[in-house]
This record gives C-alpha cells, structure tokens and sequence, in this order.
C-alpha cells in the first residue's frame, strides 16, 4: 500500500516546496477565513459561484481555461469542477456537465466531444483488449461511474478541492512521485480493481461480464458474516453469494491489475488465485475504484461502503481548509491515526460485525482503516508507540528507541523469505521492503488461524506486494507478475491452514484490491503546475491533482529528504508478533 502512494513534496502556486512527507501542516492562519472555504460551500451545496466570479479571490474560470489547453493536453486528461449546480468536465477537445443531483443522469454536451462520453466499465477487458490498446488517450478510454465518482469528490464540505485534475495514463511525472506503473485517474484501468468471491455462502461460479464497485466491499463481506451496512453507499452482492459463512476472510491484493490475475490464474501461474476460482466467482470488470484511484481513499472506502465525500479521506494528501492544514493520511508517521480522520457517523466493516453480532471477533492485518476490529496491526503500533525510523530505508525523522522501537525491528529478512522472489528483492529496495511487510503480515494471518482457537468471524489481511511491483515495472511487466506470484504463495500458506483446520467449506473468502494500473509512457512529461503558476494563479495541488484556489502557503515550511537526496520510502504496517515458521 504505502510504496504505491509515497507522498511527496507538495507545492504552492509559487513554486515553494510547502511540505514534506509525514507532516502535517498549518497554513498562516490557526483558522481559515470563510472566504477561503471550498467553491461549494460558499455557495451552497452543491454549487460555487459562476464562471468569471473569483473563488477566494481566483477565477477558477481561469484555471480550467489554462488547464484545458492544447500545451497540456497530452498530460491533462480532463479537469473537473461544480458550478451553479452542475459538475463540469472539460479537456483539450470538449466539456460537458451533469446536474449535480442526478448523479446517473444523462450529460449535457457543452462543446466539443463529451470527454465521458463513454462509461462502460468492461473498457478493456479481457487482457487481450487492453494490450491491444494500453493507456489509451481519452477519445478512446471509458470512464466508469463518472458523475456518481466525481460528485463525492466535491461533497466534503471543509476538504474538498477547488478543480480536480486528472492526468491522464501515459502520464510520466517522477519528480512529483510517479512511477512508471500508475494509477490515480478516473479511467477504467487504473480504476478496475478485481473481485473474487469463493466459498462458504457464495452462490455464483465462473467468470461473469459484470463489474461492481469498491464501496460494494463492506456491505458484501458484512452481509457474508450476518451483518449489515444500512448507511452504505454500497450495496451487498446479494446476486453473488448469501450469508451463512461461519468466518469470512477478505484480501486486498493492494494495486493489482484484474486482467492480469484473472488471466495468469487461468494459465496456471497463479494456482491458489486458481483454487479460489474453482469454488467462486469473478467479475471480469472487478469493482471500480472511487476518485481518486489512490490507496487510502479506496481502502477506506472498501471498509465503509462510502465514498470520499462521506468518510472524510479524499485523498492520501489534501488539504482541509476548516483547519488551514494540510493532512497527510498514507504515510508511516500517520497511518496509525488514519481513522481521526473518518467523519462523523461513518461506520467501518469491523464496527457493523460488533453492532449485529455481540461477541464475534474481527481482525485486521495490516490495515489503517482499523476501527472496531479486535485484533489490529496499528491498534498495537499505537499502544506500544513504534515508530517508522528503519535501518534500511534510513530514519523517519522520528526519535530512534522511543516506545516500543523502531518498525525495522520486527521485520525480517526479504532475503530468507521462501515466498519472495529474490531476483526482485535483490533489484528493487521497495520489493525488498514489501516482502518483509507481507511476509509478517501472513505471521500475523496464521497466529490468528493457528490450531486451538476459533478464527475471528471476519479476517481481513492488506498484501503490499503487489502494489510496489506494478509500481515498480508497469502493468504486466515481469515485476508485476512476480509480485503476484510472491502474493499468491503466500494465500497458498494459508489456504493449506484452512484446508488442514477442516474450515474450508464454511470460510467464505473475497479477494479483491484498491485500485488497477497502467503503464506510464516515459516521453510523456509535464507539470501542469508550472503552467498555473507562469499564469499568475495562486493555489496548492495536493496529491497532484487537487487545486486549492488562493490558498496561503505556510510561512516556513519544512522540507524532509533522504540522504540520498532522493524522497526517502514509505514504511510498512508492521507486525508485532513473534516471526514464525510458513505454514506454521
């Protein structure tokens, strides 16, 4: 997860580095004025004021003009942004809006081609479609749920942005955090993220031409385990499965491509995916991801069932104008306090199993949406005060020794990891990295299985893997499958400790992920940043993507880098208990 979506640097509309990762940051004022709130909020929900009124003082009439121009086109796939009660999108070639209160309704074209035009959320399925026309540009793309998805980005209403910008696939932009395997668009590949359903209650068998939607994962692993989620956005996948599992388990295989797995596991490469499969179902279009495509927001809304403008984490990074702070959620000095950030009312997974079923226990590996489970990863960091200083990716910033130590004490080696790879473990420090996480997350998976005692009735488990190795090579590139294959042995420790326990037939598991991916042109360069700025307009882009109009910068802003000079490595959700033997 975290290696996916390092958070760097962020910048003010005059080009000053604003903030490094892990902090969290207090703009020039303890308050933010009124007029400095959202464009929606101060013009009622739903709208902001129309195009040529300044908002906090800068036309986002004029942003969007600069941003749809032809010299950022190849980088701009669209911009969004809310207007008198309409959501606009708008690019190089075209605009059209929807009314903000039918979220599924029909949009009208405002010139141009519709840069929406085309929703469908199996765009590019199966895999032999997607590499036929991979990253494709936006006459040729889809763009699955678009005003639902778009509209929750703008609900918050303290945190969310003023315009949003969407880059688009081929997008290559390293020195603001890209990789050349990416994600964060609205499109489907970077947006489709699988889903299998197998076992216990599961209904349904075989590969179906369907796709739901990430925010459909909670209610479907609540009502697998006798629980609801009445307050979802998300509905149950009652067509696929029905209650009745004695334990339900859901893995998020962070970053993984859905043609891919289901493809490689049809080929015999992914045996365990394979074993699944043999007692479930997959939906070829897997769940589409909320906006952004990132880690956090979709991990949130995965245990919630809400999108972004409901649970409050719009972003890994944004900005909350109520505060005047910058918040940083997806990083090793943060994620242990990821749930402070939820608002009020939202329930997670783990809270519903405890609200309908008294007394069956939850667990949470690896997880920063933890709240309401019983067992959890950061519920320990936090009790025993672990901080994320490690000997290999360098110190934190944080004091070494403190509580309960440094995360690199209780990881280890990538090297003796039987499961890994070791060709990539030895290449890619990230690899590295995500492979200790993972292999002590499956520690923690086969404690809470291990013979003589009752598993939690819901088990959910974050594998890291797989999302530093699309990162790492792109979208079916050599590193990817290996991190897949990484991911899969491990499932396959535990699948034998289900099988071995005779609890095969009443687990009921989902595996699924946060996001899709696709691959990065390298040629494909910009920064639609520095165009804003030669422009004149004042903002700050969190998470590269997000602009806050007239914002103030903090006066003296703090800056963090690795002695390499390079953006030092997200740390990992750690495991506190006891390294054991695979399979144990």
């Amino acid at each position: 997860m975290p290696s996916s979506d390092r958070v760097y640097p962020v910048r003010a509309g005059d080009g000053r580095v604003v903030a490094g990762p892990g902090h969290v940051l207090e703009a020039a004022g303890a308050e933010t004025p009124a007029a400095q709130a959202p464009a929606a909020a101060q013009a009622g929900a739903g709208t902001v004021p129309a195009a040529g009124v300044s908002v906090a003082g800068v036309s986002v009439a004029r942003a969007v003009e600069v941003l749809t121009g032809s010299d950022l086109a190849q980088v701009v796939d669209l911009v969004a942004w809310i207007e008198d009660g309409w959501l606009h999108v708008a690019n190089a070639d075209g605009a059209s809006r929807l009314p903000t209160g039918d979220p599924d309704g029909a949009w009208e074209v405002v010139r141009g081609r519709d840069p929406v035009a085309v929703q469908d959320p199996l765009h590019g399925v199966p895999l032999a479609a997607a590499l036929a026309d991979p990253s494709p540009p936006s006459a040729r793309n889809s763009y699955p749920f678009a005003g639902r998805r778009l509209l929750s980005v703008f609900a918050d209403p303290t945190r969310s942005p003023d315009v949003v910008v969407v880059h688009t696939p081929r997008h290559y932009w390293p020195e603001r955090g890209g990789h050349l395997g990416e994600h964060g668009s609205l499109d489907a590949g970077q947006s489709r993220a699988p889903l299998i359903l197998s076992g216990a209650g599961v209904t349904a068998c075989g590969l179906l031409p369907k796709a739901a939607r990430v925010v459909d994962i909670g209610p479907t692993l609540a009502m697998l385990a006798g629980a609801e989620m009445p307050g979802a956005e998300g509905a149950p996948l009652t067509d696929l499965a029905e209650p009745g599992a004695r334990h339900v388990v859901g893995l998020l295989w962070d970053g993984t491509n859905c043609n891919d797995l289901l493809d490689l596991a049809s080929r015999g490469e992914l045996p365990n995916v394979a074993r699944l499969l043999a007692r479930g179902v997959a939906l070829t279009g897997g769940a589409v991801a909320e906006f952004p495509s990132v880690t956090l927001t979709n991990h949130t809304s995965a245990l919630t069932g809400l999108g972004p403008g409901r649970h409050g984490i719009l972003h890994n990074v944004y900005f909350d104008r109520a505060t005047g702070r910058q918040v940083i959620t997806n990083d090793a000095a943060s994620w242990h306090a990821a749930c402070d950030q939820l608002r009020d009312g939202v329930l997670t997974v783990f809270e519903a199993v405890a609200s309908s079923r008294p007394g069956a226990t939850t667990a949470c590996v690896n997880e920063p949406i933890d709240r309401g489970a019983d067992y959890s990863t950061f519920g320990l960091v936090r009790a025993l005060g672990v901080t994320s200083g490690t000997a290999e990716g360098g110190d934190s910033g944080e004091a070494d020794g403190a509580g309960g130590g440094r995360m690199d004490d209780y990881l280890p080696s990538a090297q003796d990891d039987p499961h890994a790879s070791p060709d990539w473990v030895a290449a890619d420090r990230d690899y590295s990295w995500s492979t200790r996480v993972d292999a002590l997350g499956l520690n923690q998976v086969i404690d809470l299985w291990s013979e003589g005692q009752e598993p939690p009735a819901l088990t959910w488990w974050n594998t890291t893997i797989t999302d530093t190795g699309h990162h790492g090579g792109g979208a079916f590139s050599p590193e990817a499958r290996a991190a897949l294959a990484d991911a899969d042995r491990r499932l396959g420790v535990f699948l034998d400790l289900v099988d071995r326990r005779g609890l095969t037939d009443s687990t009921a598991i989902l595996l699924t992920a946060d996001h899709g991916f696709e691959t990065a042109d390298p040629d494909c360069r910009g920064d639609w940043d520095a165009v804003l700025r030669e422009q004149g307009l004042r903002f700050r882009d969190e998470g590269y993507g997000f602009i806050y109009l007239d914002v103030p910068a903090p006066a003296e802003p703090p800056t963090r880098a690795a002695p390499d000079g390079e953006p030092e490595p997200d740390e990992p959700a750690v495991d506190l208990l006891p390294p054991q033997p695979a399979g144990s």
